[in-house]
């Protein structure tokens, strides 16, 4: 399924919501089909006072392209058929007559039959009319390099930037043809999907997987390919579109085109890899990632290369009020700045009991007298990347089964400070505001900030005098204020809190150990009303112990055979 009403409203139903967004208006034709023009358009009766009107089309299910790049700067008008099917002669004709004035028109068309063939006798007839006319075809595609009619891809777009951006210079229509004509001879694109598209109410094609070069309206492509990510992906289509035979010394331009079904992440990535596959220095400009020219929900990509010759990179360099043209760029290398500094006040590496030097003068931290806290802190974290397995199973109810994995990290990272001298508990307030860092840096996830959250106010708490358990209940009541949640909600809280109060009325950590434990068996008959389980049916996780709460449960029990066992 997919959110379309019907196969034969689509056309409709689109540019419905496009004519009531943007700066465009629906033409009435004769035959009552589709044809779109700049808002406000009217073609110039003195030759002095005129520009030329630039039009493209071609079927439907590649949007935004055509509709999308109407505007200053671009296209004049555009004529969309019916899905990946050409437009007929009679709206190419209507659409020529309402936008051309002395100064003529160019026709911008993907070389494919039905193009080809329908805008050609548009433009014929247009001539026999006495309008001025010209045609650029546009075949960038280097899919199939032995066949002599080369498809229009995603580079279409960038003929509708030049052709525009001269058009609105004030160019000749012999200018402005010759311009997009060189821009249009210089492109190459190639495309890579996982998929092919989904048509309206037809059943998906399961048959076909990945594919290098295949066209935009689901043709297959030219050969199968096995890719295993981003990196796989994009060095496939790099090889095929050859950057090497299109640099001509001054850079390339690059467009990363989305062919409907890529996520944003994956876009980002997709990026990434042309930028640094390509080298940043080869690239004059950059547009993408951005959806020009799709294929209905095609899950995959195409990239166009083109040598930045002046008169691209000027055309690119403007302006352009059209609603789907994404400006180009000249990338830059990240730009980074260091961080702050710490409040004085911190009760960490500043204080005298803290980290001291060692005889070839590296700090190391200063560990208890008798190193018990420090090994009974590596035992619990050893318990809890030992429990990842367990724990990411249970937390499957929640959807991201990570529960495990994010306490397994925050675990390694402590046991790395641990390891490497870089954390001790001399001074059990300096030590746990030490562990609260790497929690927050190392743990990652909602979790990780709530024991980092608990780990920074107990630290707190301690430097001020309080006790142990005074302490952990400053902690706890930190993150409740913080996260939100309280006992009952199916948390961590539920095996914390019954530890606490056996703490805090004097018990030792063997019996809070096995109160948390009872806590966390106890979530298995609780509703989630905090945290990301709280957004699960409550059905899903019933009879289930929350992950969170385990954890808790096995840290507790992993301290409690270390200092009392």
């Amino acid at each position: 399924m997919a959110f379309y009403n019907s196969r034969e409203t689509l056309v409709d139903d689109m540019l419905s919501a496009l004519l009531q967004t943007t700066e465009l208006e629906h033409l009435a034709t004769s035959e009552g089909t589709a044809v779109v023009i700049r808002a406000g358009h009217e073609p110039g009766t003195d030759p002095g006072d005129d520009q030329v009107a630039v039009i493209s089309g071609g079927g439907s299910g590649h949007e935004p392209a055509h509709v999308g790049f109407i505007g200053e700067g671009m296209l004049t008008a555009a004529v969309p058929g019916s899905l990946f099917a050409s437009p007929p002669v009679s709206a190419v004709l209507e659409a020529i007559r309402s936008v051309t004035g002395p100064a003529g028109c160019l026709l911008i068309i993907k070389n494919y039959t039905g193009d080809r063939l329908n805008f050609g006798l548009a433009a014929e007839r247009a001539r026999q009319e006495g309008y001025a006319v010209e045609t650029v075809l546009v075949s960038d595609d280097v899919a199939l390099p032995e066949i002599d009619q080369p498809r229009g891809l995603a580079g279409t777009v960038l003929v509708h930037k030049t052709a525009g951006h001269l058009a609105a210079s004030g160019a000749s229509l012999e200018e402005v043809a010759s311009g997009a004509r060189r821009v249009a001879q210089s492109l190459s694109t190639i495309g890579l999907s996982l998929r092919a598209a989904r048509l309206p109410g037809a059943s998906t094609d399961t048959s076909r997987g990945a594919e290098l070069g295949l066209g935009i309206h689901n043709e297959p492509g030219a050969q199968p390919v096995e890719v295993q990510g981003a990196s796989d992906a994009v060095a496939a289509v790099l090889s095929a579109v050859a950057p090497e035979t299109i640099d001509e010394g001054s850079g390339l331009v690059v467009l990363l085109n989305d062919l409907g079904g890529c996520s944003p992440q994956e876009g980002l990535v997709l990026a990434h890899e042309v930028i640094r596959q390509l080298g940043q220095q080869r690239i004059s400009r950059f547009i993408g990632p951005v959806r020009a020219m799709s294929s209905l929900d095609m899950h995959g990509f195409s990239v166009t290369l083109a040598p930045a010759r002046p008169d691209l990179l000027e055309a690119v360099d403007a302006p352009s009020s059209a609603p789907a043209w994404v400006p180009a760029v000249a990338l830059t290398p990240p730009r980074r700045r260091s961080g702050g500094g710490q409040s004085p006040e911190t009760p960490d590496e500043s204080r005298s009991e803290g980290p001291g030097e060692d005889s070839d003068g590296n700090s190391v931290w200063q560990v208890s007298t008798d190193g018990r806290l420090e090994a009974a802190a590596d035992n619990a974290c050893a318990a809890l990347i030992a429990a990842q397995e367990e724990l990411d199973e249970l937390d499957r109810v929640a959807g991201d089964a990570d529960a495990g994995t994010t306490f397994s990290a925050g675990a390694a990272s402590v046991s790395a400070l641990l390891q490497d001298g870089g954390l001790g508990f001399a001074d059990p307030a300096a030590g746990l505001a030490r562990m609260a860092r790497a929690l927050e840096t190392g743990m990652g996830g909602s979790s990780g900030v709530l024991l980092a959250i608990l780990a920074t106010a107990a630290s707190r708490a301690l430097a001020e005098g309080s006790s142990g358990a005074e302490a952990l209940g400053a902690g706890i009541a930190s993150m409740q204020h913080h996260g939100g949640a309280s006992e009952g909600d199916r948390t961590m809280l539920d095996a914390l809190i019954p530890a606490h109060r056996v703490l805090a009325s004097g018990g030792g950590l063997t019996e809070a150990a096995d109160a948390a434990a009872q806590g966390a068996r106890g979530t298995a008959e609780l509703e989630a009303k905090a945290g990301r389980a709280a957004y699960v049916p409550g059905y899903k996780a019933r009879d289930t112990q929350d992950a969170g709460a385990v954890a808790i449960a096995k840290l507790f029990r992993a301290l409690s055979d270390s200092l009392e066992g």
